[in-house]
């Protein structure tokens, strides 16, 4: 796969990059040989970089993928993870468990959110160790929604002085939603903005703000989410959009750009693949998985042909907004 750089750095990234919850059991235990395996399957294919956080997981994510990465020169992927919760050891907790926050794991550890400098560097540097490696490429501020001011006065100077050191070579913040990312691009000096869910075929929130702020300083962003949880992925009653049942008005909206691409012989999963790169400011998408066949299947649809005619219907038929540019690019 060609890549393409985050904003003024030198990190380079895949236009398809892995998302790595999966492999910290969510939802769903994995075991170590079908992530290894997920992992492997991503090479395969050409994916390079990889996005992991200590929250996946209480850590088994970074674990996972350290083991996975191991034995490969350093310099031929890109690692991204996150900052703004630390693991904290949970006395007895292995007897229960962690789905209370979507991982199939024992709660040998619980979150504590801390946007501190020294909070930073503390996760920085357990991440490094769970991933065995001695560089983080990608440091991303991790949903400082309710931390907004503390993240901006004291955990962002703390990564934009480990960037200056050479210590990670991209530093930004990773949401789901898009008014605070968008106010650090205005505010900081941050590379990219990892945005889940608010640029997708289902709504282009994103565009008011965001993404012409990114492309006007020269930044990066990587969208994930572009199946909003699955309602983009399989449009049916009972289909989830951010983690809960969907409402019945965007379950009509999917099934209707559902409709739209059938009739040009395309999956919408293809197409909420590619839609993000219509976009300039749009470096790379990220896509989740937890087995070899799901990294399989993603890079295969996104290489599927899409006609231009089809986002002329989905246009005709006002199913994206009107500022969305396009056709997204191969």
């Amino acid at each position: 796969m060609r890549t393409t750089t985050l904003g003024r750095s030198a990190v380079r990234v895949t236009p398809l990059a892995l998302g790595c919850a999966g492999l910290g059991n969510l939802y769903r235990p994995v075991t170590d040989e079908v992530a290894l395996a997920t992992v492997q399957a991503a090479w395969d294919a050409g994916i390079r970089t990889f996005d992991t956080a200590p929250h996946y997981g209480l850590g088994l994510s970074e674990r996972r993928l350290g083991m996975a990465l191991r034995g490969l020169r350093r310099d031929t992927y890109t690692l991204s993870t996150k900052v703004g919760r630390l693991l904290v050891p949970n006395p007895g907790g292995d007897a229960g468990d962690d789905l209370a926050h979507g991982f199939a794991v024992p709660a040998t550890h619980r979150r504590v959110w801390d946007f501190t400098a020294d909070g930073v560097l503390r996760s920085l540097e357990a991440s490094l160790g769970r991933l065995g490696v001695d560089r983080i490429d990608v440091a991303l501020l991790h949903d400082p929604d309710d931390h907004a001011e503390q993240a901006l006065r004291e955990a962002y100077p703390a990564l934009e002085r480990l960037r200056a050191e050479g210590v990670v070579g991209a530093i930004g913040v990773g949401m789901n939603q898009s008014a605070l990312p968008a106010r650090f691009l205005r505010e900081t000096d941050i590379d990219v903005v990892l945005l889940a869910g608010r640029y997708t075929l289902l709504e282009q929130d994103a565009l008011a703000e965001l993404l012409p702020a990114a492309s006007d300083r020269g930044r990066s962003v990587v969208i994930g989410g572009v199946f909003n949880s699955g309602l983009l992925a399989h449009p049916r009653p009972g289909a989830t959009y951010d983690y809960a049942p969907a409402p019945q008005p965007l379950l009509d909206r999917a099934l209707r750009l559902l409709a739209v691409t059938e009739r040009h012989g395309v999956p919408l999963r293809a197409a909420a693949l590619r839609f993000p790169f219509g976009h300039p400011a749009v470096a790379s998408v990220l896509s989740g998985a937890s087995s070899p066949d799901q990294v399989r299947d993603t890079v295969e649809q996104l290489r599927r042909p899409i006609p231009d005619a089809l986002w002329d219907e989905l246009r005709a038929e006002e199913l994206l907004a009107p500022g969305v540019p396009g056709p997204p690019r191969a």
